[in-house]
């Protein structure tokens, strides 16, 4: 600790017991003990603690404005979940300052920048593609504006988070791509080091595991939009490596393959059956429609700024961040089988 400001994180590593516990003890709350109070503050004094003046002035000096960063403006899902943090944040007297990443880290960070220029009240983010440092989201927690991460979140960063059961989803996804009688399931997927990329391979790794069916290493892949998925869907049509499923981990990516699928000459679902994840509209536009997996993004904007306005309506530090998850469902259309009558 030598060397920096001390923090109630601090004296609460230092003693075994919660932030919140150790910020009520400073603030002589009649729920903390007395046995308690003694020990906090006895530590904080030994520890020359002193309270972050900067950030409980910023706390109280910001706009009625909320940051949201988003990866990109232009997907169905993003736009559901802006909808939702708009119309919640409207309702309770805040505006909505909007940015995208467009899926790059140094774009990601000059835009937490900015909205720090902006005194905005918090932020709601999720995470490029790209994104493997998250300190210049603790740059922001540290100038006192709270973060609250919804879709892409950081498993490393101890702050709010609203995401989806994507372990779950995918798993429901291959478990009735199996029960509709296909054995060779392909999985597009997206980088490994998000964690939407890791639950949603390992809901498919499971679905394959619980039903007996061997993993094939040769049937996993980075494939995570249209062009890429149209390329590489031509390419396994061609091998000897023909799946008789698709589970990829957006629409767009599922969409790349069935399109990939049909110029070749072949149908969905009699020869290759195809499940995405979204639910965006343009999944009920396809020929055929898309079997996907609904996420929910509008209730999704809506837990994040429940999130954030929670934190706003706390003192400093006194709060202990959370994981709210919500429970997917898939949607069955025309793009699988049907699931054989035994």
């Amino acid at each position: 600790m030598k060397g920096r400001q001390i923090t109630i994180k601090d004296i609460a590593s230092e003693l075994g017991i919660s932030a919140s516990t150790v910020s009520r003890a400073l603030k002589d709350h009649p729920d903390i003990s007395t046995k308690t109070k003694k020990t906090v503050n006895e530590l904080a004094e030994k520890l020359h603690y002193k309270p972050n003046v900067v950030a409980l002035s910023l706390r109280h000096s910001k706009s009625n404005v909320i940051g949201v960063i988003i990866p990109q403006l232009i997907h169905h899902f993003f736009s559901s979940i802006i909808s939702g943090i708009d119309d919640l944040a409207y309702a309770n007297g805040y505006s909505v300052m909007i940015a995208q990443s467009n899926e790059n880290y140094d774009r990601e960070v000059s835009e937490t920048h900015a909205m720090l220029a902006s005194r905005v009240a918090g932020v709601l983010v999720s995470v490029s593609k790209k994104t493997k440092s998250f300190e210049h989201f603790k740059n922001l927690e540290d100038k006192g504006i709270p973060v609250v991460f919804f879709d892409r979140a950081s498993k490393e960063m101890k702050m709010d988070k609203v995401v989806v059961d994507d372990f779950d989803g995918a798993f429901k996804a291959v478990d009735y791509l199996i029960k509709t009688g296909c054995k060779r399931i392909a999985h597009f997927g997206t980088s490994q080091h998000l964690l939407i990329g890791r639950n949603r391979q390992n809901g498919y790794l499971h679905a394959l595991f619980k039903n007996g069916i061997a993993i094939d290493d040769s049937l996993i892949f980075k494939c995570d939009d249209y062009d890429e998925a149209w390329f590489l869907t031509e390419k396994l049509l061609k091998s000897d490596n023909k799946p008789d499923g698709i589970f990829a981990v957006n629409d767009m990516t599922a969409i790349g393959a069935l399109q990939s699928i049909k110029d070749m000459g072949l149908k969905v679902p009699e020869d290759i059956s195809i499940v995405g994840f979204t639910n965006g509209r343009i999944s009920t536009m396809t020929e055929p429609p898309l079997t996907t997996v609904e996420q929910h993004g509008y209730e999704m904007g809506q837990i994040a700024v429940r999130m954030l306005l929670n934190q706003l309506e706390k003192e400093d530090e006194d709060y202990e961040p959370e994981t709210r998850v919500i429970k997917t469902d898939l949607i069955v259309r025309e793009s699988t089988k049907k699931i054989k009558k035994k």
